[in-house]
């Protein structure tokens, strides 16, 4: 994953009254509405004041957040700052997350791949692991088929439970879509290693001390260390000149010196890998220019 975005302007101490106020606000009226919504649906009667109540207090929240989005816009932050000030960056992290994993479903379907630019070169990595992920979507499937065939006779739990259960099914088959449409790449002056939709670290080639060719089926949690397993197995190692941040899914750091990942064919990564560091190596230093005059 590449290296943790900076922090917006505004921090946790220096975020405006008014905007921890509204994420205040948030975290008290959008679990409310949430049960709102599933009483609703299970066909208990509310009363039409705490209705009216319930989604005036969404509809202000809501004109709030726009207000302060504006706001923040205004004040010269980008889109993703401005978003950063009104939503814990955790739960960003996880809505780009699962976009991530759906749209991959639509470049799968389409037969394309993500991030590989004209004279990059991409080696696939999802090929151990494409035996698992259809077992455990057809596990998946046949679990909602069964379930939706004991709760015929509860419509609002079998509506529930059936879109809970096609997600599930959607979220097993769009992890193994990000691994096939998201390999890894060999770009000029850096490798960029990818597993599904939440890891991506560019490496550059001049911070790469050493590559070689391990096999391993077992790998051990250790500190400064990143194991990208596909399969449960690793084929390659990397390690590095100094540490370099990979971000956990929830944005939490993680620095590392060691990197195990999987390819299909890691011979052939390693072989081009080697060849580019060489040149990167042995390039010749740009010359000076020529003095100033006096």
């Amino acid at each position: 994953m590449t290296p943790a975005d900076a922090r917006p302007a505004g921090t946790a101490t220096t975020r405006p009254v008014a905007t921890r106020l509204l994420r205040a606000v948030a975290y008290a009226v959008l679990p409310a509405e949430l049960v709102v919504a599933i009483t609703l649906l299970a066909g208990v009667r509310i009363p039409p004041a705490a209705l009216l109540l319930a989604e005036g207090a969404v509809l202000l929240l809501m004109a709030g957040e726009a207000a302060a989005y504006l706001r923040l816009r205004r004040r010269g932050l980008s889109r993703r700052e401005a978003f950063g000030e009104l939503v814990p960056e955790p739960v960003l992290r996880l809505i780009g997350h699962e976009l991530r994993l759906m749209a991959s479903l639509g470049l799968w379907v389409a037969r394309r791949r993500h991030g590989i630019r004209p004279g990059d070169r991409a080696f696939p990595h999802a090929r151990d692991q494409a035996a698992l992920f259809y077992g455990f979507a057809f596990v998946c499937l046949v679990e909602t088929v069964g379930i939706s065939y004991l709760l015929a006779g509860l419509p609002v739990v079998h509506a529930i439970v059936l879109v809970l259960d096609v997600y599930t099914v959607l979220f097993v088959l769009g992890l193994h879509a990000a691994s096939v449409t998201r390999p890894h790449v060999l770009a000029p002056g850096a490798l960029r290693l990818r597993q599904a939709a939440h890891v991506d670290l560019h490496i550059p080639l001049e911070k790469i001390a050493a590559v070689r060719h391990e096999p391993r089926f077992t790998h051990e949690k250790t500190e400064g260390e990143l194991n990208l397993a596909v399969g449960s197995q690793t084929s390659f190692t990397i390690e590095l000149t100094e540490p370099l941040d990979a971000p956990r899914l929830l944005g939490a750091p993680r620095p590392v010196r060691t990197v195990r990942a999987h390819a299909d064919d890691s011979r052939a990564l390693l072989r081009e890998l080697r060849a580019a560091l060489t040149r990167v190596r042995t390039a010749p230093s740009p010359s000076p220019g020529p003095p100033a005059s006096a």
